[in-house]
């Protein structure tokens, strides 16, 4: 939330961090000499030749995450550990050399976060993949980084159990504890940070830490499980984790139903979530998606806003709240409501859902797709919805919109040439128009993908200066050196000391800046 202040002593801002050669701003490349001695203590760590790789060509495919447009450099090491202890061994090897550390899992983050903007050091957490404990009677289990969750509930299945994230196909755990993603489930089970237990990291000296029990719930101490969750390998790298369960719902329908605009859809969703309907997952396709998923799927919706539901629970609750959720819709505008409960029939219809991305990017061969990720409160998405496709109907790209608008949680996929200067340059200003809109409405620059790279640069309109110099207090104290991750999570110092600065001379408060007009209407943003 932003830190402005409205009424009351006028606060004070908190000194803003000191400029220092950290490896957390754009420093060189790690020296030859270092990257050598680093070589030569991972000897004593990774007794298989396997473990360690350096071959220019297999290391290049490190610099960039599959699904980014963000680049980076290659690192010069990737290492494969399998226990935690190795990876402990690692980190020590690495800040004994001073060589930066980017812990990465699946590389199916959208952000840039396990880019290496500095060369270095990847610990490639994959063949951490054991699935070590499932206890089905406290409903939790534990697990190795690497796992991925779709393999983790083919496992859980025959117990009758779930874990309930769903961020894109193919994610890690450890991937998911550093992002704290969420997914189309988090209307119903929470996002991330409430299905994890606690986890078991290595911090920036090679210590390792363990941050809570197996217990429910839990009071002592710091809450060094939602530290962790989030940070993206800031603040250290997460090893295990133990996870919190659920029963598989004994019944699943889906629904979906076409709305006259996006605005329309997107009440519908308000009302939806204030008259406690007990919904398993809302999605929004706005009507270019709907006509992107016609052409690349095979289907036949209407030219129209859709929103996808999904409810579980049983049988009689399902078919309640079904009915509860097709009268909210035709109240507000919504037509042609269709559910279905037999497993082909309601596979089929939420996979429109499903291949939203890949259908985007099938539209739009040879570009990128940049996919946002904002989030505001419920009663604010009708008006950021309406803003963004009144600003994207006068842009030359194509952008299309999906969403978990049953929290609030919305993603423009904006298709670009990164070849060509002003199709970058128009990207990044949509980009930067939902985001600044979304934080004029009290909502953030990121419900789900993180920050990263690209989204670092808006925390402190987000925030205000004096909170993120508290998080580059908490920082320093685990990482002195910033050696983990390095460039990532946060802005440039220096960019936060005049921020700091300039809200000084404004006599302290912090006020996030207005989100740019409409470009269709120059109009103060739609009453936001």
């Amino acid at each position: 939330m932003p830190s402005s202040s409205s009424g009351g002593a006028t606060p004070q801002p908190a000194s803003a961090p000191t400029p220092t050669a950290h490896a957390d701003e754009a420093s060189p490349r790690a020296p030859p000499k270092a990257v050598a001695a680093l070589l030569t203590a991972l000897r004593d760590v990774l007794p298989n030749p396997d473990q360690v790789v350096t071959a220019a060509e297999e290391v290049a495919v490190y610099g960039a995450d599959a699904y980014s447009y963000h680049g980076g450099v290659s690192p010069d090491v990737v290492v494969f550990p399998a226990t935690t202890a190795q990876v402990a061994g690692v980190v020590r090897a690495a800040a004994g050399a001073g060589v930066p550390i980017v812990a990465r899992g699946a590389g199916t983050s959208l952000e840039g976060h396990t880019t290496t903007p500095t060369g270095g050091l990847v610990v490639d957490l994959s063949r951490m993949d054991a699935i070590l404990s499932v206890r089905p009677e406290d409903l939790d289990c534990t697990v190795q980084a690497g796992v991925l969750w779709g393999d983790l509930n083919a496992a859980l299945a025959p117990h009758g159990l779930f874990f309930a994230m769903d961020p894109g196909p193919g994610a890690s755990i450890g991937g998911m504890a550093g992002t704290g993603c969420s997914g189309t489930n988090a209307t119903r089970y929470g996002t991330m940070k409430a299905n994890v237990l606690n986890l078991t990291v290595v911090t920036a000296d090679g210590a390792v830490i363990r941050t809570g029990s197996r217990a429910r719930k839990s009071s002592a101490g710091y809450d060094l499980t939602s530290l962790f969750v989030g940070s993206e390998g800031t603040l250290g790298i997460v090893t295990e984790a133990t996870l919190r369960l659920h029963p598989l719902p004994p019944h699943t329908a889906v629904a979906v139903c076409a709305f006259p605009t996006v605005a329309a859809a997107a009440a519908a969703t308000s009302r939806l979530v204030a008259a406690g309907v007990a919904v398993g997952a809302v999605e929004l396709l706005d009507a270019a998606m709907i006509d992107v998923v016609n052409a690349q799927s095979g289907f036949s919706y209407a030219h129209a806003p859709h929103l996808f539901f999904k409810f579980t629970g049983t049988a009689a609750k399902v078919a309640d709240d079904a009915a509860q959720a097709a009268a909210i819709a035709a109240a507000a505008g919504g037509a042609d409501f269709v559910w279905a409960a037999d497993g082909a029939a309601r596979e089929r219809l939420w996979e429109a859902r499903k291949v939203a991305l890949w259908s985007a990017a099938a539209a739009a061969p040879g570009r990128k797709i940049w996919t946002t990720d904002v989030c505001v409160p419920l009663s604010a998405l009708p008006r950021l919805m309406a803003a963004m496709e009144a600003t994207s109907a006068t842009s030359p790209l194509h952008v299309c919109a999906v969403g978990h608008v049953g929290d609030g949680n919305v993603h423009h996929f904006i298709a670009f040439n990164p070849d060509d200067a002003a199709e970058v340059a128009e990207a990044k200003r949509l980009n930067a128009f939902l985001v600044s809109t979304a934080i004029a409405m009290d909502g953030t620059c990121t419900g789900e993908h993180g920050v990263g790279v690209g989204k670092r640069d808006y925390l402190v309109a987000e925030y205000g200066a004096p909170a993120v110099t508290a998080m580059y207090t908490i920082k320093d104290a685990l990482d002195p050196a910033g050696i983990l991750n390095p460039g990532k999570k946060l802005p440039p110092r220096g960019a936060v000391a005049a921020a700091a600065a300039a809200a000084a001379a404004a006599g302290g408060s912090f006020v996030p800046p207005p989100p740019p007009p409409c470009a269709s209407c120059a109009a103060a943003t739609h009453g936001v």
